[in-house]
């Protein structure tokens, strides 16, 4: 294929970097999360090594640490004086509140969904998103089994395949689907099921796709117009919580504050919905 057209089909797709430079974070992201993501999808059903972290329900495989590796040389390739926090690996020896100083930090999630991964359950996603002094400036959520590419650059927008992410038009709770899920702490688990129990009489639906990622993706293209979690890490959420700014919607932790690094409960909306569903969900 020419340059020319490989151009072509990258823009066809929605990979044409947003940021044009001699070195694009974004495009590195992108083409660093499609090549991670095509090689995490031909692993299904093959992996070899299962094992628990925290939990019988928090699980690893030798698929989610060989994508973090690759994730992470990958990007060390173009930009090797950058910080890494990665789920599997760790990060560098950082704190999140070290890392909230760092000049440069990638925040990676290399299987966001491995329960789900493990099961040949297709909602699983590779989250890869680049800070800048504690603050997301790029965001990349791919998801493998769909080829859906979600891209955010702070201040360019949000997209999927070249087309402009907008954040659903839902006004009320009552007209809304929205998510949650059910985190690996079996507190945590516990907190946000009576959320759910509050919540479902007043909304359309409530669905869990076992993928926060996914979930804050969805917020960000209208298919959800709202999501909570408590328990999540700041790989769950960096690249999702810029895909929904960037859409036109709302994050923020379940006390109504801004989120940071160190955030780890989340509510995410179309922003029409947000106080409502924040009176329901949350910390009070």
């Amino acid at each position: 294929m020419t340059q020319d057209a490989n151009a072509n089909e990258n823009r066809r797709q929605g990979r044409e970097p947003y940021v044009i430079g001699r070195k694009s974070y974004t495009a590195v992201a992108v083409n660093t999360a499609s090549k991670a993501g095509e090689w995490i999808k031909t692993k299904v059903g093959n992996f070899r090594n299962l094992q628990f972290k925290k939990s019988p329900t928090d699980l690893v495989t030798e698929v989610d640490k060989g994508a973090e590796q690759m994730i992470r040389s990958l990007i060390a390739t173009h930009f090797p004086e950058h910080a890494f926090l990665g789920e599997e690996e760790g990060a560098d020896g950082l704190t999140p509140e070290q890392a909230q100083e760092k000049e440069f930090v990638w925040i990676v999630d290399p299987v966001d969904g491995t329960v789900n991964f493990v099961h040949g359950y297709p909602a699983f996603s590779v989250s890869i998103a680049l800070a800048h002094k504690g603050e997301v400036i790029v965001g990349v959520v791919y998801d493998p089994s769909r080829d859906e590419m979600f891209v955010a650059e702070k201040g360019k927008g949000a997209y999927l395949h070249g087309k402009r992410l907008r954040v659903s038009g839902d006004g009320r709770l009552a007209e809304s689907m929205v998510a949650t899920g059910l985190p690996a702490v079996e507190e945590d688990a516990v907190r946000n099921l009576e959320k759910m129990r509050i919540v479902r009489p007043s909304a359309r639906a409530i669905r869990m796709a076992g993928s926060a990622t996914i979930h804050l993706a969805y917020v960000a293209a209208g298919r959800l117009s709202g999501y909570w979690e408590y328990g999540l890490n700041v790989w769950d959420m960096a690249a999702g919580a810029l895909l929904v700014t960037e859409a036109g919607g709302k994050i923020t932790d379940l006390n109504g504050e801004p989120l940071t690094l160190r955030t780890r409960n989340i509510l995410a909306t179309n922003g029409l919905i947000h106080d409502e569903l924040l009176d329901k969900v949350g910390d009070k």
